[in-house]
């Protein structure tokens, strides 16, 4: 027969403790979920978040039936598109490529402006010529590994905010994506030259921003729009110019899955930016042009590749005078842009298709594409067949796996 026992004192005082601790918790809970959602140009409940330091919101009973089924088919699209770059099935990094002989990229393309300069390219022998158009485009590749980095630790920033949950599981699927994005990158770039070049000030100092931000809006405008549509541009135009093999195929696949992030972007621009008040406009609109500016005349600065024109025996400073004496940034920029895979063409298309561009810093994206003509364009994605051919692709390699 069970014998009941009187708590002593040292056993109530712990018990008195624990309902101290879960009155406080209730109080905290009470004030967390005051303040859930309430974030700065949030139109859409699929887009309310948690503050990033408050957990208790994200565990709300109710918050579990309330999911959006605006991401569901990106969602369940997931599978079509899968790859992994640690599978010789997809890819297989061991396949060698000449780098003191070859060209890895198009020499005359936009990922060798420096070979364009007389005075460079005299004080070059032809194996130096190669070794630097090389060694420039692995700085660009790291800086793709370091923007996909970035990519990420956004992403997964998200899951820990977004409260609806069809939305939290999108961008959970896109961490997993950009994890492997990462994984890809960082065998290609040691398959070929061991390591990575570190971050440009630039590039890493707007990643921080974007990333580190408490802003909803400043995440998704800053990577889900700016930096995917700046991806999406790079990869279509090293796609396109490369001479690598192994390269293509890892930038067709990677296509393949930014294709359906540049969609979460969008989705989020046709759901906000028509119910922003003309001063919440003004500050999304604003920040995105500064964003702009930073990164198109910066990403193209000689002064950040120090460390690639040292592999040749060329001092930064005097390749920044050379470069500034025989081409005219602007010049260059606009003869670029005219090209429909242009990282920064594709990026003001995509600004501009979102309704954030408006007559007040329209002048700013004039100077360098017709904004007239950039409109009258439907909406695909720079890339995007090439992003359809990688879904292809792996849609039979798939297959075969799960016959296998």
């Amino acid at each position: 027969m069970y014998k009941f026992h009187m708590p002593n004192t040292s056993e109530k005082l712990k018990f008195a403790k624990i309902v101290v601790k879960d009155q406080l918790y209730k109080v905290k809970e009470n004030w967390q979920t005051s303040q859930s959602g309430k974030n700065a140009l949030t139109k859409d409940p699929a887009y309310n978040a948690a503050n990033p330091k408050h957990f208790i919101p994200m565990m709300d009973k109710e918050r579990y039936g309330e999911r959006t089924n605006a991401f569901d088919k990106i969602i369940s699209a997931t599978h079509k598109h899968f790859w992994d770059p640690l599978d010789k099935k997809y890819i297989d990094f061991d396949v060698p490529f000449d780098l003191e002989n070859e060209h890895i990229v198009d020499p005359k393309g936009p990922f060798g402006l420096e070979l364009d300069i007389p005075s460079v390219a005299e004080r070059l022998t032809d194996k130096q010529k190669i070794k630097l158009n090389n060694e420039s485009f692995r700085f660009v590749l790291s800086q793709i590994l370091h923007g996909e980095q970035a990519a990420l630790s956004l992403s997964a920033s998200l899951c820990h905010v977004l409260r609806d949950p069809g939305a939290q599981e999108y961008a959970a699927n896109q961490t997993r994506e950009e994890a492997r994005h990462v994984t890809g990158f960082t065998k290609y770039i040691e398959s070929r030259w061991g390591s990575p070049y570190k971050v440009g000030p630039t590039l890493g100092r707007v990643a921080d921003d974007i990333v580190s931000s408490d802003v909803v809006y400043k995440k998704i405008v800053g990577m889900q729009m700016m930096i995917e549509g700046l991806a999406m541009g790079a990869f279509a135009m090293a796609h396109e110019d490369t001479n690598d093999p192994v390269l293509k195929t890892l930038l067709k696949y990677t296509m393949s899955d930014e294709a359906f992030h540049h969609k979460f972007g969008k989705i989020w621009a046709d759901r906000t930016v028509p119910k922003l008040s003309e001063s919440e406009h003004i500050k999304v609109e604003d920040w995105a042009e500064k964003i702009f500016t930073e990164l198109l005349f910066n990403l193209i600065n000689p002064f950040e590749k120090k460390e690639v024109y040292a592999s040749v025996g060329l001092d930064a400073k005097w390749v920044q005078q050379e470069f500034e004496k025989y081409i005219d940034q602007s010049d260059v920029i606009k003869e670029e842009m005219k090209k429909n895979n242009n990282i920064f063409r594709v990026l003001v298309k995509t600004l501009l298709k979102a309704h954030i561009i408006t007559d007040r810093t329209k002048a700013t994206y004039a100077e360098f594409v017709d904004m007239d003509e950039l409109n009258a364009e439907d909406d695909t994605v720079a890339g995007q067949d090439i992003a359809d051919e990688g879904v292809e692709r792996l849609s039979v390699i798939n297959a075969l796996k799960k016959s296998a």
